[in-house]
Order: C-alpha cells, then sequence, then structure tokens
C-alpha cells in the first residue's frame, strides 16, 4: 500500500510539473515573439545605418575632390548625418533596454536567456562595427581636409607645421593664418577654400562629439562580451561550414541518384527486355552417379525349390494358306530365365540351361 501511494504521489508532482513547464513554454513563446520582432527592428535599423555611411563616404570624397563644394552636396551630408545620428540613438536605446532585462533576469538561467544574450551580443557587436567604420569616414574626411588646408596655406605664402594647424582648427578662427594672405586672385580663391574646409572640419568635429558617448557606451558592452561573442563567432563560422557541406553532399546525392535512375534495369515483371550483360560461361552440371540398383539376394551354391524360371512360350511358323509347305521350325526353343540380378547368369545356371529344361 506505502510503494502505491508514494507512486501515486510522484505521478501528481510529475503532472504538475508538466502543467507549469507547458503554462511557461506559452508565456515564453509570447515573450520571445515579441523579443524577436524588436531583433529584427534593431537589425534593420543597423543595415540602414550602412547604408547610410556608405553613401556619405561618397559624399566626402566628392567634397573633397572639388575645390569648392556645392552647397547641395553639403546640404545632402548634414541630412544624412543628422538621419544616422537620429537612428543610432534609436538602436543604442533599444540595446540598452534589452541589456537591462538581460539582468533583471540572470538569476534563473534558461534557453530563451541564453538565446537573448547571444541575439544581444551579435547586434551590438554588429552595430559598433557600422558605427566604427562611420567614424572612421569622419576622421579619414577630417585628415584630407586639413591637408587640403594646409596646401592652400602654401599657396599663399603661409607655412605652417601640424601643431599650429590643429591650433587653428581648435580655435574655429582662420583668421589667425589668414589675415597675412596678400590680396590677390590666386589669394582669393585659396583663402575661401581654407574657410570652407574649416567650416567643414567644424561641423565634424561637431558630430563626432556628439557621437563620442554612444561610442562609449557600446564599446564598453562589446569590451565586456568579447569573449562571448568570439565564441558566437566562432560557432556561426562552423555552423556555416557545416551547412556548405552538406549543401555540397547534397547536390552529389541527387545526382548520384538521377544517374542511377537512368542506368537502372526495368523490373521482369514490368515486359521490357533486360539489357544484355556481360557474357559468362555457364558451369557445366557435375556428372550424377548412376543409380544403385538394389542387391537381390540370392544363394546361387544352394538352388533354391522354387527358382524363378520361366519357360518361354513354345511358337511355330505355320504355313501360310496356298503357300508352299515347310517344315515347321520351331521359332525359339529352351528355356528362358528372367535374373532379376543382372543379364547374365551364374556358370551353373547356364549349364542348366544348356541341358534342356
Amino acid at each position: 500500500m506505502g510503494s502505491e501511494e508514494e507512486e501515486g504521489e510522484q505521478e501528481q508532482l510529475t503532472q504538475d510539473d508538466d502543467a507549469e513547464e507547458v503554462e511557461i513554454a506559452v508565456d515564453n513563446t509570447a515573450f520571445m515573439d515579441e523579443f524577436f520582432a524588436e531583433i529584427e527592428d534593431t537589425r534593420l535599423n543597423i543595415d540602414k545605418i550602412s547604408e547610410h555611411v556608405d553613401e556619405a563616404k561618397k559624399l566626402y570624397s566628392v567634397i573633397l575632390s572639388a575645390p569648392i563644394p556645392e552647397p547641395k552636396t553639403k546640404d545632402d551630408l548634414e541630412q544624412l548625418t543628422a538621419e544616422i545620428k537620429k537612428r543610432a540613438n534609436n538602436v543604442r536605446n533599444k540595446l540598452k533596454s534589452m541589456e537591462r532585462h538581460i539582468e533583471e533576469d540572470e538569476v534563473r538561467s534558461s534557453a530563451d536567456l541564453r538565446i537573448r544574450k547571444s541575439q544581444h551580443s551579435v547586434l551590438s557587436r554588429k552595430f559598433v562595427e557600422v558605427m566604427t567604420r562611420y567614424n572612421e569616414a569622419q576622421v579619414d574626411f577630417r585628415e584630407r581636409s586639413k591637408g587640403r588646408i594646409q596646401r592652400q596655406l602654401e599657396i599663399t605664402g603661409k607655412k605652417t607645421t601640424d601643431e599650429e594647424l590643429e591650433e587653428m582648427l581648435e580655435s574655429g578662427n582662420p583668421a589667425i593664418f589668414t589675415s597675412g594672405i596678400i590680396d590677390s586672385q590666386i589669394s582669393k580663391q585659396a583663402l575661401s577654400e581654407i574657410e570652407g574646409r574649416h567650416k567643414d572640419i567644424v561641423r565634424l568635429e561637431s558630430s563626432i562629439k556628439e557621437l563620442h558617448d554612444m561610442f562609449v557606451d557600446i564599446a564598453m558592452l562589446v569590451e565586456n562580451q568579447g569573449a562571448m561573442i568570439d565564441r558566437i563567432e566562432s560557432n556561426m563560422d562552423q555552423s556555416v561550414g557545416f551547412v556548405e557541406r552538406a549543401v555540397a553532399d547534397t547536390k552529389k546525392a541527387v545526382k548520384y541518384q538521377s544517374e542511377a535512375r537512368r542506368v537502372r534495369p526495368p523490373r521482369p515483371g514490368a515486359g521490357a527486355a533486360l539489357p544484355p550483360g556481360p557474357s559468362r560461361p555457364r558451369p557445366r552440371p557435375s556428372p550424377s552417379p548412376p543409380p544403385r540398383l538394389p542387391a537381390a539376394r540370392m544363394d546361387l551354391a544352394q538352388p533354391t525349390s522354387q527358382p524363378p524360371v520361366q519357360r518361354a512360350v513354345r511358337t511355330e511358323l505355320r504355313p501360310r494358306p496356298g503357300g508352299p509347305s515347310r517344315s515347321p521350325l520351331p521359332f525359339f526353343r529352351g528355356p528362358f530365365l528372367l535374373f532379376p540380378c543382372g543379364p547374365h547368369p551364374p556358370s551353373h545356371l547356364r549349364q542348366a540351361v544348356g541341358r534342356g529344361g
């Protein structure tokens, strides 16, 4: 009785546990659907930022290649910079919100928590890569613009060092070096380009300062998650390799299957003739031994009282009616013995046959 009650209690506990697990799975499914929707929206924003960065790099090249850039090009660059900053702030806020929710659920380890951590880490790393590429493009544009300013100053007769040029850019007043420029047509054009490049650099530095906090937050987050992200990337690379190998093996299997179908002979029951195969010599059947006759047991030394002797029927040739008369001749005379033991009788029996019968 005690064991039956314990088994019943264990079954009841198992059923209760199953009911709780099903309930949690339903709740987590709804939550994970919302989480994946947020992940997808964040990924789309990061992809859009990457496209804007490529467009900004093209505009940087256009501005640097023109002596005096067109105002429309600069306006397009400003709008693109504002759009990048807006989307970047949106992505950063979402990543920070995800991080807070993950920290709140850190006390319990579950499969959905590991999924959320992995997705958050991958998006953070991707966002940092895109923004780092944008920062590198800005720094490159600043350095090339500074080089153009330095060359224009040399054209006007002003030779400056990198330190002096940096001082002018930090002060925000280009008049420090342009005050003594000779009033000529070439000098005026150079002065106009110097002032334009200086304004571009000032706006660029303002944009870099606005994005500085964002770089710091995301860079620290990625640095803390560096080891885990490296493992995730390694697993993803291995998964890609396994998938590519599986695809190649599948293609080979399909190819082999199609070739096998082309050369497969039809079944004999289908009525189609089998294809001729390689001729092989048929093996000759081994000769079977002659059947053994049962030996007759017969005591020849002592003749039995009833020997197996049969008299042959005496027949005579009678003359045909109207034919010549002929003396009757025996067709066969003498006994004819049937021996079950063989066609050749022993010698004493042959003597008996010769003596008459």
